[in-house]
């Protein structure tokens, strides 16, 4: 059954909260265990919708995993398919993620094109760019492409953006290359980082990740390895702006400051406090300061991440005075600002721009996720309104917060998630 969170607002965000692991991490990582033919011990993986989807494709092209409790076991020695369905690839475009390993395995891979997504088309052709670099004939047939290769060759592979997904396929593949490969202008997010740590725990040859080039030289075969999947710092992030929003006082235990930096000086910019305890432990504290307006514009890292943009809209309809943020990712990404309106925002969107006039209060309202991290943004909206708000549109939360609204209760938040009644709302 369908179902809804309601949130009673007014209530500030106290105590610790766990950050769970990775969830971009955890999808690639899956994936490149498909390059192995022994066994692969991940621990650390989020208990997701879209971890669970990874997951069964997998299991469709043969290998043998396994998932409880947050550790995932993978064989891959006797995967059978190189084909992915339609049905599990237009679900989730992570799916794509696939395509380098098996190319890398057998030789040829045929994955349906994943298409666009509600916040924007995402193209692939920086990753088919990469195959054809490194020897592969790529074809697009029916909505298919299929990628062949009777060896794959070390190449210079320079990408025309800093895709973070097309570094991480066409990483995969270059695992398996004969020779060396340069792949320059590459994306430096952490999540390329641990991916490139989990290759090397298998014996690959790579150095190089976090910085705009990467170089692999290539092997013949991967082994078995245990890793751990790193934290996500976009539940982190989102976590430290609801205990900013709400005028609470959070701790956000495995929260890396190195890598939430572009975050926390616009924090800081906008009158949050934000104290670094350790390595791995931030403290944000809301209470009695004054939110001030602040601009901001999405970058590839080390800039201001995409992914806590909304978040951050939804903390900035509060602050005095008037600030822009400028989108450069995606380009759809503002479709929440219409349900944040319904709050009583005043946000006005002009082209890739948010114009945001910070209010007195947000008045809570029935609502709907239109993407993963607008449902975020929309419940850290809710703890900061007065009355009652109702989130519907969860499948979109569950694909990338763990244990969403047992983490938010125990910081004190009003909030319990309920089978949806329907009609939610009678027409007037």
């Amino acid at each position: 059954m369908e179902e809804q969170i309601i949130i009673e607002g007014n209530t500030p965000l106290t105590g610790e909260v766990n950050i769970s692991g990775a969830k971009n991490s955890a999808l690639v990582i899956i994936a490149a265990a498909l390059l192995s033919k022994g066994d692969v011990y991940l621990d650390n993986v989020p208990n997701l919708t879209d971890i669970l989807t990874i997951i069964k494709l997998l299991k469709y092209i043969g290998a043998d995993v396994s998932f409880e409790n947050n550790s995932c076991y993978i064989n891959a020695k006797n995967i059978n398919e190189n084909v992915a369905p339609y049905e599990l690839v237009s679900t989730m475009r992570a799916s794509f993620f696939t395509l380098g390993p098996l190319l890398a395995r057998f030789g040829e891979a045929k994955m349906p094109l994943p298409g666009g997504c509600a916040i924007g088309s995402r193209p692939v052709d920086i990753h088919l760019k990469g195959f054809k670099a490194l020897g592969a004939d790529v074809e697009i047939e029916n909505g298919l492409a299929i990628v062949k290769a009777d060896k794959l060759v070390g190449a210079k592979i320079y990408l025309d953006f800093p895709s973070v997904g097309a570094t991480e396929n066409i990483l995969m593949a270059a695992a398996f290359a004969e020779g060396t490969s340069v792949i320059e202008n590459v994306a430096r997010e952490p999540e390329v980082v641990d991916l490139a740590n989990f290759l090397n725990s298998m014996g690959a040859r790579i150095i190089g990740a976090g910085t705009p080039t990467i170089i692999v030289e290539g092997v013949q075969n991967l082994g078995s390895t245990k890793y751990k999947i790193m934290p996500d710092r976009i539940e982190a992030g989102s976590f430290m702006i609801a205990g900013a929003a709400s005028g609470g006082d959070i701790i956000v235990n495995h929260a890396e400051e190195k890598v939430l930096h572009s975050l926390i000086s616009k924090m800081l910019e906008a009158g949050v406090k934000v104290n670094i305890l350790s390595d791995d432990k931030i403290r944000v504290i809301g209470k009695n300061c004054h939110l001030k307006s602040v601009n901001l514009k999405t970058l590839p890292y080390p800039g201001f991440f995409t992914d806590l943009q909304s978040q951050m809209v939804a903390l900035l309809a509060r602050a005095e005075g008037t600030s822009i943020v400028h989108e450069t990712v995606f380009e759809n990404r503002f479709m929440y600002v219409d349900e944040l309106n319904r709050m009583g925002a005043d946000i006005r969107i002009e082209s890739n721009f948010a114009i945001i006039k910070g209010v007195e209060k947000l008045s809570g309202a029935p609502v709907k996720a239109t993407d993963l991290r607008a449902a975020a943004a929309l419940a850290i909206s809710a703890f900061l309104a007065e009355g009652e708000t109702i989130i519907t549109g969860l499948e979109h939360l569950d694909r990338g917060y763990e244990s969403f609204t047992s983490k938010c209760s125990n910081l004190g938040a009003n909030i319990r998630r309920v089978p949806m009644e329907k009609p939610l709302v009678k027409a007037k």
